[in-house]
């Protein structure tokens, strides 16, 4: 069964690959969307037996690599965080195909879309199973891949392509992290599944562990470069920027890379590693700031798009704030706990857009439209509730695990848990502002598309009403029922999936506290939703002044343009390394030292000198002492000159002054 919950999803994906053109889109629909159905009950059967039963599963499926110390197998790992994470990945899925049947079904490409989509599946489901961090490394970069297929695969389009290359490119330099902290592990610890490493790590503790000539600490090292790779894959800032250009690809795609698969990868990466993370104080510190300034700068960015699924994926990001900073603070299942529950009302967003998107003719930008909420009465149900749960509305998903993450916040009583208290509450109240905006712009105001465009607005077909009634049951219910059971005191639901030191345990603290400042984030999402309504209908003139003002055109050109980080990008370090590289690596290398010692090279010169010592055959014996002598004075004097560089440096200085004699050659031409 739980090899069949993992392989499903290849075997949709090949099968609607490899066979859609004999079985057609609706023959490729129905097998993809009938394997993940199946997967997702088997998840269900594998959630009972593992979390309720307390029964986990260990599968060593046959032996991968087997080279002297590197031993690496295709096992299986399923506890109470995979058995969630599968759960979710399934769940989501399921609806994303089952949508995607009708939203794509005028697409001439649909069965490479459908294997595309369960091809991203099975490479989640490889990343939460896997039992050692190679077969984890598998799984992280296929859905990566997979990314770049979906984003790209309207590959006629220059802006898809170019979002598909952006998420590539900065998802690889989190991927390089990644990799390096694996092979630390590796040489370090001399093996790379998870029971190991955590088992050994105690132990390891106070070694010393020598990088770039500079000594760190073992644990510190290592748990610094995993969440470089986390940082780059679910996209805290620095390495952001590719996640709103994501919207490029197909709405589905968006909902399934947003809500349940590819951004949750790095959470979940933190969530595995904790009984490492739980040894750095250091680097949960910096875990805890930059999740903390992730969630408050998506929400100021979000805050001034006019794109409605910009919006959306910005409020992603910001979500993926709260839930590393959660981390952070060593409450790694009420991380985990606002992920599952974030991924059900953010699907439950993204595909209500593209509800929306298709009701008036595939226009995204908001400013385009309004009064749709008598032309669309179910969309715009379906908005308003995945709306609430995201600004954290009480009594719905989101405000049982946002509402936890900032009490724990406060509760640690350090320097960066209130740093992240402050951050997360304005973010909650700028989070609850453009979402009330969304819903107003969309449904609410005066319709300001074209007429033609806003009369023919409709509500879609039943796959897609089915697929938004059945993601908001969990949006609404999910948190209530699950609260207790995930993150209540004195369940054991969580085993030894994740691990918490006695230090950092401070659930209970946070029960503690004064109450004004459990209550702020919900009145402050309140007053958020309020204010924007108010503006919005009433006080729109006001805002136009506001825009119009200096200092407000600053801001929102500030905010409007993501805070300048992609202009830094492009034209000062993207342009600096395309100037490296035209000068130092095609100019001094491919034109210069491989033309130079290649085979053409070496041949023309070889022909060339020995032309020239073909005219030193004067035949006097004076002529020939000479050049002997002379020969032998140039190969002692650079035998000399090589024994005194290796005696410096290693040879380093020789090839230092080797390479920078082509540079200044170079420079002089």
């Amino acid at each position: 069964m739980y090899l069949l919950l993992v392989f499903l999803p290849l075997i949709g994906s090949c099968c609607a690959g490899l066979f859609g053109r004999k079985l057609g889109p609706y023959g490729a629909s129905c097998v993809t969307v009938t394997c993940l159905l199946i997967t997702f009950f088997l998840s269900l059967f594998a959630f009972y037996e593992v979390s309720l039963l307390g029964c986990c599963v260990y599968i060593k499926f046959i032996p991968w690599i087997n080279s002297e110390l590197l031993n690496v197998d295709w096992g299986f790992l399923f506890d109470s965080l995979t058995v969630v994470m599968c759960c979710v990945v399934t769940f989501v899925s399921s609806i994303v195909h089952l949508y995607s049947t009708e939203y794509m079904a005028h697409d001439p490409h649909l069965p490479r879309f459908m294997s595309y989509l369960s091809l991203f599946t099975f490479f989640m489901l490889i990343l939460v199973t896997a039992d050692n961090f190679i077969q984890m490394f598998v799984g992280w970069e296929g859905v990566g891949l997979c990314s770049y297929l979906l984003i790209n695969f309207w590959f006629t389009r220059i802006q898809a392509n170019k979002a598909a290359i952006k998420a590539m490119v900065l998802n690889r330099i989190g991927d390089f992290g990644l990799v390096i902290g694996i092979l630390i592990i590796f040489v370090e610890y001399k093996a790379v599944d998870y029971a190991t490493v955590f088992a050994v790590t105690p132990i390891l503790t106070n070694k010393v562990f020598s990088f770039l000539s500079f000594d760190f600490d073992l644990t510190s090292i290592i748990c610094f470069f995993l969440f470089i790779g986390a940082v780059g894959k679910s996209a805290q800032l620095g390495l952001h920027t590719w996640l709103p250009d994501a919207m490029e690809g197909p709405t589905p795609v968006s909902a399934l890379i947003h809500a349940a698969t590819m951004v949750t990868a790095g959470v979940f990466l933190i969530a595995r590693t904790s009984p490492l993370f739980e040894y750095t104080s250091s680097v949960l510190s910096l875990v805890t700031v930059v999740g903390a300034c992730t969630a408050f700068f998506a929400a100021t960015v979000g805050l001034l798009q006019n794109d409605l699924k910009r919006v959306i994926a910005y409020s992603t990001c910001s979500q993926l704030g709260y839930m590393v900073f959660a981390c952070g603070l060593s409450n790694y299942s009420v991380g985990v706990f606002h992920l599952v529950n974030h991924a059900f009302f953010k699907a439950l967003l993204f595909l209500g857009a593209g509800s929306i998107i298709h009701a008036v003719a595939d226009e995204q930008d908001m400013r385009k439209m309004g009064g749709l909420k008598k032309l669309v009465p179910f969309t715009y149900s379906m908005m308003v509730i995945g709306s609430l749960a995201l600004i954290g509305f009480p009594f719905l998903t989101g405000f049982y695990s946002k509402d936890v993450i900032l009490e724990v916040a406060y509760g640690k009583y350090t320097l960066e848990g209130h740093f992240s208290y402050i951050l997360g509450t304005m973010g909650a109240f700028l989070t609850a502002f453009y979402s009330t905006r969304l819903v107003y712009l969309t449904f609410l105001c005066r319709p300001n598309g074209y007429k033609p465009v806003i009369c023919k607005a409709y509500d879609s077909s039943y796959q897609i009403c089915i697929s938004l009634f059945l993601l908001v049951v969990p949006s609404v219910l999910i948190g209530f029922y699950a609260k207790d059971m995930i993150i209540g005191f004195g369940s054991d639901f969580w085993g030894n999936a994740m691990f918490t030191t006695t230090e950092n345990m401070n659930r209970i603290d946070s029960e503690f506290i004064t109450h004004i400042f459990k209550i702020l984030p919900v009145i402050l999402s309140l007053l958020g939703a309020t204010l924007s309504f108010l503006l919005y209908s009433f006080g729109s003139r006001l805002l136009v002044q506001l825009k119009l003002s200096v200092l407000g055109k600053k801001i929102y050109h500030f905010f409007n343009k993501k805070w300048f980080f992609d202009k830094v990008y492009n034209e000062q370090i993207g342009q600096f390394f395309f100037t490296i590289s035209y000068t130092i690596t095609y100019k001094v290398i491919d034109r210069g030292i491989i033309e130079i010692f290649g085979p053409m090279g070496l041949s023309s010169i070889i022909t060339k000198k020995a032309s020239y010592i073909a005219k030193m055959q004067t035949g006097y014996l004076y002529h020939y002492t000479f050049l002997i002598l002379t020969g032998l004075t140039l190969i002692l004097g650079l035998r000399q000159f090589w024994v005194f560089a290796g005696s410096l440096a290693d040879f380093k200085i020789f090839i230092l002054f080797f390479m920078l004699s082509f540079f200044l050659v170079n420079k002089k031409t």
